[in-house]
């Protein structure tokens, strides 16, 4: 029987209780990985954990955390370490449309977004800036400083957006957080590539998971979603994970600071 491309690798994802983050643990647990499943709700973390142990051969532990608390993420990074004594890869996903979603749960209709930015409330900006863009610096470079200390190299995947490159009105906070993962991981891959870590994102576009719910039950949000897309569809979160796991694991072991967009033609570059 041949080994899973993530045989005795351990892997923490963020935002792993539901939409791309769940995909991604159920994925990489199904090639032969261990993982962390980090969110903000502890019922939920644990029901995505089970899930993976129910339906792979992989072991699944989980830590509510808030990605905009650097001890949070410390003691997520460290639960993982005492646990499987390792870290091969970190998945950051955790991240929100809006000041006002509640990770795992359906967008309103206007798809979850703050507002054009003439108006927009500075707390609600600097909301979605700390959990999509400092979330996302602090789980890399605390998951990376572990990395370091094994001395065995690693693989870090963020989740940046096509919104990263195409902008969306009445998204600028969502948009610019994005942009601003997609610098992060080119930066910081060039920092941590001594090491031997490799640091890549996704920038998916629209995606069928509860973050888009909103736009997908009303009409023009929907018809918005796809015609903006050439290929016609929403993506799925599955076919995201498969794009984590090939950056994830040895088959990209050349690869680092890129970002990918899987996006059915939303932005071609």
């Amino acid at each position: 029987m041949s080994l899973g491309r993530m045989e005795g690798k351990v892997a923490v994802i963020t935002g792993g209780a539901s939409g791309i983050g769940k995909a991604c643990a159920l994925r990489f647990a199904q090639e032969g990985a261990d993982v962390l499943i980090a969110d903000l709700v502890a019922e939920r973390c644990e029901a995505a954990a089970e899930e993976v142990r129910r339906t792979t051969n992989g072991r699944a532990l989980f830590a509510e955390t808030d990605v905009s608390s650097e001890d949070d993420i410390a003691a997520m990074a460290q639960r993982a370490m005492d646990e499987f004594g390792h870290i091969d890869c970190v998945v950051a996903a955790a991240g929100v449309s809006s000041a006002s979603y509640v990770s795992g749960s359906s967008s309103s209709g206007d798809g979850g977004f703050n507002g054009e930015l003439l108006n927009l409330p500075l707390e609600s900006c600097n909301r979605v800036l700390d959990i999509n863009l400092t979330g996302v610096m602090l789980t890399d470079r605390i998951v990376a400083r572990h990395m370091v200390a094994q001395g065995t190299g690693g693989s870090i995947v963020n989740i940046a957006s096509s919104a990263a490159r195409v902008p969306l009105p009445g998204a600028a906070d969502y948009s610019v957080s994005k942009a601003g993962v997609a610098m992060l991981t080119h930066v910081f891959a060039m920092e941590v590539a001594q090491h031997n870590i490799r640091v890549n994102a996704i920038g998916p576009g629209f995606i069928a998971t509860p973050m888009t719910q909103g736009l997908q039950d009303d009409d023009e949000g929907r018809q918005m979603m796809l015609g903006m897309t050439p290929m016609g569809r929403l993506g799925t979160a599955e076919e995201m994970a498969n794009t984590a796991l090939y950056l994830a694991c040895d088959e990209s072991s050349y690869t680092t600071g890129q970002t990918i967009y899987p996006n059915g033609g939303l932005y071609a570059g």
